[in-house]
């Protein structure tokens, strides 16, 4: 079973950065296509970015493109989410998944319990 922990998140002001990071275990990191999810209050979760297995291909919803950035480092089975100019539209619980696919970013079942970003000034 994979188990995913995020971490980063907090209370920053609009503009600001911040950045998420995913340990993932209990897996073969290297065959899994990551992805980043976020669900602000009262509405729906949603994908933001994902990265493919090699962290050669990524993709990224259009409400982020431009700011956020995912990575990863295969070696420490770790994702990253780059979170730059920070609005407070941004404002969510932030979730690391598995995914099946690059796009739409298909999550698998293995939701940790999440970071929360909060972007208010």
């Amino acid at each position: 079973q994979v188990q995913l922990v995020e971490s980063g998140g907090g209370s920053v002001q609009p503009g600001w950065s911040l950045r998420l990071s995913c340990a993932a275990s209990g897996g073969t990191f290297t065959n899994m296509r990551m992805g980043w999810f976020r669900q602000a209050p009262g509405k729906e979760r949603e994908f933001v970015a994902a990265i493919s297995t090699s962290g050669e291909r990524t993709s990224t919803t259009d409400s982020v493109k431009g700011r956020f950035t995912i990575s990863r480092d295969n070696a420490k089975n770790t994702v990253y989410l780059q979170m730059n100019s920070l609005k407070p539209e941004d404002t969510a619980v932030y979730y690391c998944n598995v995914v099946r696919d690059l796009w739409p970013g298909t999550p698998a079942d293995y939701w940790g319990k999440g970071t929360l970003i909060t972007v208010s000034s």
